[in-house]
């Protein structure tokens, strides 16, 4: 008996985690649309990014170039709940943050050690087709830069 109700409880447990999942509209392949785009000088062209559920938290993959033309790729887990979480793969960030704002739209920020190097907004179009993100931040020559870029869900 005890062993079918742990069963029934964890059965329970990743339904509901799937379906919490399923409902974000960040989740997903998202591909760089260029032409949509305006990507400022110094600001990574992040060609692909990937949302996916890793157990009850989101993994988040980066491919893409880096402010100097040089091949990016990077990857975080995480929640949604403005703390900070290692990155790998990323030279100008040790840790990202998101944070929910609401259903469509997430904040987020990047750090080397205390100092912020991006921070952004990423919105989902309401048919869950588009996302936009908006990103501030310095590059790797000290200077800030400012990017609205447009993906779309594939």
């Amino acid at each position: 008996m005890k062993t079918r109700t742990i069963l029934l409880t964890l059965l329970v447990f990743f339904i509901g985690a799937a379906v919490c999942f399923a409902a974000d509209p960040q989740m997903g392949t998202w591909k760089l649309n260029e032409a949509k785009s305006k990507i400022g000088a110094g600001s990574p062209k992040l060609t692909t990014v990937v949302y996916e559920a890793a157990g009850d938290s989101v993994k988040v993959t980066v491919d893409g170039t880096d402010g100097d033309g040089k091949p990016l790729h990077n990857e975080w887990t995480g929640k949604y709940d403005g703390k900070d979480y290692p990155v790998t793969g990323d030279p100008s960030a040790d840790t990202r943050s998101y944070k929910k704002v609401n259903d469509h739209t997430l904040t987020f920020t990047n750090k080397k050690g205390d100092k912020v190097t991006i921070s952004g907004r990423a919105v989902v179009s309401a048919d869950g087709k588009t996302r936009t993100v908006t990103i501030t931040g310095t590059d790797s020559k000290g200077k800030k830069f400012t990017s609205t870029v447009v993906y779309d869900k594939q």
